[in-house]
């Protein structure tokens, strides 16, 4: 038999305000001192009253702006009950009938609300897990929730969304994203049936990176699957992933919205939001900077392949890197093209084994570094060991060339004795050009580019080598 799955996501993302949802106290991610950023309303004292952050509330906006989603006029906060200890108020102010933004569409994938709503205290558990420690610093951080259509039917698309979500509140300044420090939450709703009808519903939390994400969703539908196949009945249950065994487990039987009992916060006004000059749809698309989608059909046609130009515009200090280069190199198409060689294919490699992304290189460096290598003051070879250079200490790209002997020496006369040299070490290649075997020449052109420590013309040297070896 076969079976369809259906995914539908639920994302959180804390949001960059000064302050959090609903008092004044600050909003710090990085703060490592527990229950400093703390006050009557962060901790739920009888008679306080919450003030909404308008900041947040525009953030929404914009990114309900960016997707294409209807911005609602009208808005309201809701009171979601919730026990818990993490919110001693015994409820969340959430949102519910009244969404901030319905609709839009990213990565192809319908949206179906996005709204705010107060983060919660962040629990810990000691010893043997009798005694828990509560840290309200968290508590009242503003979040955004933001959930799909269940849309999606595989785990690699439900991945690339959220990679691309995360891109795009970088973009727009709105959170920093990072899933590792919970700064973004992905949840998974997934179902699967062998009709046209929806299957049971399985959410599952504790997604830490986009890799867990794919392979959570990837074994609950096998997991699913495997249920109908032997004959067994899902249930609507929320379930976590475990890393270490790479597997669901269950954690409680999920509830529905009627448990959460939903009603309107009396205590916050009514969000009227064309009563506010800045939030005129007009006016919030024309703040929106270049959107990733915008960036990289920019870079396209630019003559950038289409996967160079998802990983320079994959990441917004990339981008922003790559476009301080062009702007550099005056978008002139031919170093475009060099400069996007040197950024994806050597530049990257170096950020895969080093601790930063660009290490020390200026756009400035960058930009001198492919100038020389496009007029031959670098080889190839030179242009690489300059930047491995510049990425761990920082510098002038000609500097660097000139201190560590690397400027391509392209005098014939300069190098004819590395080539006589290379020609006696290495007799027995040598004799086998002269009996006709071509592929030897380039053997000893690289050797010879090594004695040079890759300073020497490629093309000169073979040009000395031809005429060496038909004495």
């Amino acid at each position: 038999m076969t079976y369809r799955p259906t995914i539908g996501l639920e994302i959180h993302a804390e949001l960059k305000t000064r302050t959090k949802m609903f008092c004044d106290c600050k909003n710090d991610s990085e703060e490592e001192q527990p229950n400093v950023n703390i006050c009557p309303v962060c901790l739920a004292h009888p008679g306080t009253l919450p003030v909404p952050n308008e900041a947040a509330v525009e953030h929404v906006l914009r990114v309900g702006t960016a997707i294409g989603g209807t911005l609602a006029d009208y808005s309201e906060f809701d009171r979601k009950s919730y026990f818990y200890p993490d919110i001693p108020k015994g409820y969340q102010i959430s949102q519910s009938a009244y969404p901030l933004v319905s609709g839009g569409t990213l990565a192809r994938v319908p949206v179906t609300r996005i709204h705010l709503e107060e983060d919660t205290a962040r629990s810990s558990h000691e010893g043997d897990a009798e005694t828990s420690l509560v840290d309200f610093n968290r508590a009242g951080v503003p979040l955004m929730e933001l959930v799909t259509e269940p849309d999606i039917h595989d785990a690699q698309t439900a991945s690339r969304f959220g990679r691309e979500l995360q891109l795009l509140l970088r973009t727009l300044g709105a959170s920093d994203a990072n899933l590792d420090k919970g700064e973004m939450r992905v949840e998974a709703n997934i179902s699967v049936s062998a009709t046209d009808e929806l299957g049971t519903k399985v959410e599952v939390k504790n997604l830490n990176s986009f890799r867990s994400v794919e392979r959570a969703i990837a074994f609950e539908i096998e997991r699913q699957v495997r249920v109908l196949e032997e004959g067994g009945t899902l249930v609507q249950e929320t379930r976590g992933w475990n890393e270490s065994t790479q597997e669901t487990f269950s954690q409680r039987v999920k509830e529905g919205s009627a448990d959460y009992r939903y009603f309107p916060e009396p205590d916050i006004p009514k969000v009227m939001r064309s009563e506010t000059t800045s939030w005129n749809p007009e006016a919030l698309y024309a703040a929106l900077p270049e959107l990733p989608e915008a960036r990289r059909s920019r870079y396209e046609s630019l003559g950038m392949k289409s996967d160079d130009a998802y990983y320079v515009a994959g990441d917004a200090e990339r981008g922003a890197f790559f476009d301080a280069v062009l702007a550099l190199l005056d978008d002139k198409p031919q170093l475009t093209l060099l400069a996007t060689n040197y950024f994806v294919s050597d530049l990257a490699g170096l950020a895969s084994k080093g601790a930063t992304m660009l290490g020390a290189v200026t756009p400035e460096a960058f930009a001198s570094l492919v100038r020389l290598a496009e007029d031959g003051t670098l080889s190839s070879r030179g242009a690489k060991d300059v930047l491995a250079l510049l990425y761990e200490r920082g510098g002038d790209a000609g500097e660097v060339a000139k201190a560590e002997g690397l400027i391509q020496v392209n005098d014939p006369e300069a190098l004819r004795a590395s080539v006589a040299e290379v020609i006696v070490e290495h007799k027995a290649v040598a004799d086998e050009y002269r009996a006709g075997k071509e592929s030897s020449l380039q053997f000893l052109v690289g050797q010879a580019m090594k004695r040079t420590r890759g300073a020497g013309n490629p093309g000169t040297i073979k040009t000395l080598l031809v005429e060496e070896l038909g004495k």
